[in-house]
């Protein structure tokens, strides 16, 4: 059986990634009750599914990390951080209004543009503040 062999650009597997980030944050703005159900019902709150959409992005962030440009990096960083705290009020039982503020942007720039690959090495990683999960529950 014969692979078949796709060419693809930087910039495309660059979007394709940013999409993939964009998709799994909408799965989790959808059970965080910030988007309405598929069939357009009513948003329903959801957070054990919530949850499992948020460490997937974790998960991708941690075995991509050194290996995406600074915008993917940006981009997939601000989705968790957006999604962090509306899941935390969320849990809180904060009404809904006050979650409608903190809804992730989940738009991509439409002209995606990737940065040059800096090769200067890292600062040492282990200066980096390492975040641990905690969902106030």
């Amino acid at each position: 059986m014969s692979e078949v062999q796709h060419s693809t650009q930087p910039g495309e597997m660059a979007q394709r990634f940013i999409e993939l980030v964009m998709m799994q944050a909408q799965q989790a703005a959808m059970f965080l009750g910030q988007l309405p159900g598929p069939d357009g019902s009513q948003p329903q709150v959801n957070l054990e599914y919530a949850r499992l959409f948020i460490d997937q992005l974790e998960m991708l962030q941690e075995k991509t990390r050194g290996n995406l440009s600074n915008e993917e990096s940006q981009v997939l960083g601000g989705v968790l951080s957006d999604l962090r705290l509306a899941f935390v009020k969320a849990s809180s039982g904060a009404p809904p209004e006050a979650q409608q503020s903190t809804e992730p942007s989940i738009t991509p720039e439409p002209s995606l543009q990737v940065p040059e690959v800096s090769t200067e090495p890292e600062a040492d990683s282990g200066s980096r503040k390492r975040f641990t999960k905690s969902y106030g529950s």
